[in-house]
């Protein structure tokens, strides 16, 4: 199963009795606002549930080549990790 953008807004509609429209709207800003603080090269931690951060990596010398021209040296990721409580919860999930 996939839980997409629209599932969320209708969940958390449902769970808060909010309107899928301010759910949406507060859903959007907080992409916003993640997007800006890893675009800057901060970190989001998310207490007991995981934490977001931007790794650069230095690929050296062979960085390897695109089409038309050389790939970055230094590239930027997305790491994402999961908290000890999830890495729990989702152990205890399949060990049942």
């Amino acid at each position: 199963m996939t839980l997409t953008k629209n599932g969320m807004v209708r969940e958390i509609g449902r769970r808060t009795r909010l309107k899928n429209r301010d759910v949406q709207a507060m859903l959007e800003a907080l992409i916003d606002v993640w997007t800006e603080e890893l675009v800057a090269g901060g970190r989001i931690e998310l207490e007991n549930f995981l934490v977001l951060e931007v790794k650069e990596i230095d690929r050296g010398e062979n960085a390897g080549k695109l089409k038309g021209g050389e790939a970055p040296r230094c590239v930027r990721r997305v790491v994402v990790r999961g908290s000890r409580k999830l890495k729990e919860a989702l152990n205890q999930s399949v060990s049942g």
